[in-house]
């Protein structure tokens, strides 16, 4: 029997959330962002939040405002979200209402939260994945509550995510590792107008049957009473079992889909009757009097509840609003990484090949630093990789810091996000390159905006290995390159590394930069096994070697005399491209300066500008297929920037405009660059 003060408080903050809910809505124009309200599911809201700890960790989704207030966040906080104000504590006025975030002593700890249904599902099973490497390998990393309780991670979301594949992949891995999280689904049978029957042909309690390991219970959420008895055995299974369990809870839908979509736009009379019935806070009341609570006294809890919400409702309507000059504010967090550091080349040092260089910095990272740990698919014991550029690090380290994961790309990269939250720093790889496409979700929603939404309080330091590029009859789904793909999201960084120095000096700047970073990883330099890339090969650096993301290099300089004569050019390129500019050189007489990006984002703007005015005319190199590329932007940009300087346009040289690279070697060559190719470019570039 629940105690009767736990059933007032639920009570009081029920009343609370009803009062916002009718007050939002009298004030149409003024609550003017979109919003959703948790009006029929505060039952089994209130009775979540009840049993979380501040060791805790919850991942709530955009209708949780009950939980929310159960967690102990004010109505102010929340309306200050409602109104996107300056002062929001969560994102300073850049998130919708009921997207928190948190970082405090006194509640759990809240990560990101996305609009994207179901995609915290992956990110929030990475934090309980982060809480079982801790508890294998360092216990008293991980913060306990007052009677040494064991923390736990709570995902919550609603019915309709549940048929998302990312939500798959996250119960996949729970229950593969036996990780201690609880999925709360609540089911209002609604996915905006699309019906239940319409859209699944089972429930989520049904469909987690099929996944082995997963525990598993029913709830009526309207319930209060039976909501709290069941979180809490589920919650005290959790903390001691450490296990996964999935809770569907049955709620009615009492409110509007959102302030936009409008239950009269595609609900019938009847059915909202019938939600109607189940309405929690009644029944809440009728339990109230049952067990002698008095009319006056509820009556009183509901008067004091409108009181206060209109009181902190006109408190957040005056409070301040953003200050647009902060808009750019926390994109990235500040890099320790801003000086180039170390020996490039120690005497005596032997040459390694790039994929050697990739391997001993992350050996190098890992024996450094404890809370790294590196997974993707085939990168374990067995093969250590499939261009072994994993090659024993699962022996040197353990299984338990270098793993196989399953096809899941989404689920590599979207944990990233999750283990960040309990300190850990993961390096993960995706396969190939075009095979980066179903990550890429969680690259977008969740990693790339977290700092930025969070107001600095949530970046992502992690790197995201991409093996990229042609390399001889690889064939269309394992030669593809997507750095213009990557570079259109903004709030991560991207470096591409054309030898083994640079490879290992800005794997270590990568990993040490604190924000996400896609390396992307040329195929055919890893071995310098195609005709032409011996050069890829280098003097291995020194341990501390960093290159500082952001910072080009010239690998080869023209004459002063051919500067001055204006009888030059500069090739700016990266990856493969610096092989081919460096073979077309020879056809010239030192006429030709090509620059290595070595980072594509951050951009080393202030060296290519003043390159390029220096030598007046520029082509841009790059594998991609050239129309819409990165390539053809940069070249708008250096035509802004450099237009007084130039003798001529911009150029671009780019891949044919083709869906995919070819396998049969000789049409691979036709649709690729190449240095003959090149030479005929910039004879013609330079008037010959």
């Amino acid at each position: 029997m629940t105690d009767l003060s736990i059933l007032l408080r639920a009570y009081r903050l029920m009343s609370q959330t009803r009062a916002m809910a009718d007050l939002y809505e009298a004030n149409r124009t003024v609550c003017k962002y979109v919003h959703s309200t948790s009006r029929g599911h505060e039952a089994i809201q209130l009775a979540t939040a009840f049993q979380l700890q501040p060791q805790d960790f919850v991942s709530p989704y955009y209708r949780d405002e009950s939980m929310l207030q159960g967690l102990g966040f004010t109505p102010y906080e929340q309306m200050l979200q409602l109104l996107a104000k300056g002062n929001d504590i969560f994102t300073g006025g850049r998130e919708y209402y009921s997207h928190p975030n948190y970082r405090g002593g006194d509640k759990p700890l809240i990560i990101h939260q996305s609009s994207a249904t179901g995609m915290q599902a992956i990110p929030t099973t990475g934090i309980a994945q982060g809480i079982r490497y801790w508890e294998k390998s360092a216990p008293s990393r991980l913060k306990k509550g007052p009677n040494g309780e064991a923390p736990i991670v709570l995902c919550s979301m609603g019915d309709a995510s549940v048929t998302e594949g990312e939500v798959s992949e996250a119960m996949q891995f729970a229950v593969l590792k036996q990780l201690p999280v609880i999925y709360l689904v609540q089911d209002n049978n609604w996915g905006i107008s699309v019906s239940a029957g319409e859209a699944r042909s089972m429930n989520a309690y049904e469909y987690v049957a099929g996944f082995k390991g997963m525990n598993r219970v029913q709830v009526d959420g309207s319930d209060f009473e039976a909501s709290y008895r069941v979180m809490k055995e589920v919650c005290d299974f959790v903390r001691t079992d450490r296990k996964p369990v999935l809770v569907h809870a049955e709620t009615p839908l009492l409110g509007h889909h959102t302030s936009g979509v409008r239950k009269d736009f595609y609900r019938s009379q009847v059915d909202w009757e019938k939600h109607e019935k189940n309405d929690p806070i009644p029944k809440l009341r009728k339990r109230l009097l049952e067990k002698g609570v008095a009319e006056a006294d509820l009556l009183q809890i509901e008067k004091e509840a409108v009181e206060r919400v209109m009181a902190d409702f006109d408190k957040a309507v005056a409070a301040p609003e953003p200050d647009p000059a902060t808009v750019g504010d926390h994109v990235f967090v500040p890099t320790p990484v801003t000086a180039e550091k170390g020996e490039r080349c120690p005497a005596k040092a032997e040459k390694v090949l790039m994929v050697d260089a990739a391997l001993y910095a992350i050996r190098e990272l890992m024996e450094d630093n404890p809370d790294m740990i590196l997974y993707g698919q085939d990168v374990g014991k067995r093969l250590g990789g499939v261009f072994r550029e994993a090659a024993t690090l699962a022996e040197q380290f353990g299984e338990h810091r270098v793993f196989n994961t399953a096809i899941q790309e989404a689920y590599i990269v979207g944990s990233t996000v999750g283990l960040n939250a309990v300190g850990i720093k993961p390096v993960v790889e995706v396969q190939f390159a075009d095979y980066l496409y179903p990550g890429f979700n969680q690259l977008v929603t969740e990693i790339s905006k977290s700092c930025y939404l969070t107001c600095g309080k949530f970046p992502v330091s992690m790197v995201l290995r991409v093996p990229i590029g042609a390399y001889g009859g690889g064939g269309p789904y394992h030669s593809g390159s997507v750095e213009t793909t990557v570079l259109s999201v903004k709030g991560i960084k991207v470096v591409y590394p054309s030898n083994a120095a640079d490879m290992k000096g800005l794997m270590k700047a990568a990993f040490h930069d604190g924000n996400p970073v896609v390396i992307l990883e040329h195929k055919g330099l890893y071995w310098s096994k195609v005709p032409g890339t011996e050069e890829a090969k280098t003097p291995e650096p020194s341990r501390d070697y960093m290159v500082p993301l952001g910072k080009a290099s010239i690998l080869l300089n023209a004459s002063a005399d051919a500067i001055d004569a204006g009888e030059s050019c500069l090739v700016i390129t990266y990856g493969m491209g610096v092989y081919w500019a460096r073979a077309a050189a020879k056809q010239f007489k030192q006429q030709i300066e090509v620059m290595d990006l070595r980072t594509l984002y951050p951009l080393d703007e202030e060296l290519i500008f003043e390159r390029v005015r220096a030598h007046g005319k520029c082509l841009i190199l790059t594998e991609e297929q050239q129309n819409n590329s990165f390539a053809e932007a940069l070249a708008g940009r250096i035509s802004h920037h450099c237009f007084t300087s130039l003798d001529a346009p911009v150029e671009v040289m780019g891949a044919l405009n083709l869906p995919a690279v070819p396998m049969n070697t000789g049409l691979e060559k036709a649709m690729l660059p190449n240095a003959e190719k090149l030479g005929e470019r910039l004879r013609k570039l330079l008037g010959e």
